[in-house]
């Protein structure tokens, strides 16, 4: 009853009233000023630069994500927060075992979504319209077994026998550069898979 009977003393008179108008305009005012702070805040996190890695050239459809990393077809730049792409890689060790699900072009961030695993026989999945599978067989003698791993690129050389060859000679003693800088889709066993494109696939 005392509590209620101050309060409408207070509210009775011009002097109360003031006071009461005062209070509550300075309460707006802290309001106001949690809010803006809070929004300013909200900006900077949204300004403030995150490393991101983006394609340093065209890395084509089927790129292998470790000969991404060796071949630093990518570089870690700096972008806004709220310019940063869901699924946005920052560590290049991701891409180990990935493969480039689609072409990726210069300056565009590279994601989890453009990449995926490279599953068993899914080779036709990393060629493009004008690319082709060519497997090589390879042996101790006639290829680097063993040494030979998948992104890495590797040069195709022939042994050509001669017409003339006689007895004592060994076939294939003529070596021919068939293909150079060739890129490795899978290696298994005894042999390679190369990609290369359908004007190369048909040399002889």
């Amino acid at each position: 009853m005392q509590s209620t009977s101050l309060a409408r003393r207070i509210f009775s008179t011009r002097r109360g009233t003031l006071a009461v108008g005062v209070l509550a305009a300075g309460l707006a005012a802290v309001l106001l000023l949690v809010y803006l702070n809070r929004y300013r805040n909200k900006l900077k996190q949204q300004n403030a630069a995150v490393a991101v890695l983006v394609a340093k050239s065209l890395i084509p459809k089927g790129t292998p994500g470790d000969l991404i990393g060796t071949k630093s077809l990518f570089q870690a730049t700096s972008v806004p927060r709220a310019q940063l792409k869901p699924g946005a890689l920052v560590d290049p060790s991701t891409l180990h075992g990935l493969v480039a699900l689609t072409d990726i072009f210069p300056g565009q961030q590279l994601t989890l979504a453009s990449f995926g695993a490279v599953r068993a026989g899914a080779v036709a999945s990393q060629l493009t319209a004008f690319e082709r599978a060519v497997s090589i067989p390879v042996d101790a003698t006639h290829g680097l077994i063993g040494q030979v791993q998948v992104g890495d690129h590797v040069d195709v050389l022939v042994g050509l026998g001669s017409a003339g060859a006689t007895r004592g000679v060994p076939a294939g003693s003529i070596i021919k550069t068939l293909l150079q800088d060739i890129p490795v889709l899978v290696a298994a066993g005894n042999s390679r898979t190369l990609r290369v494109t359908d004007q190369q696939a048909s040399r002889r």
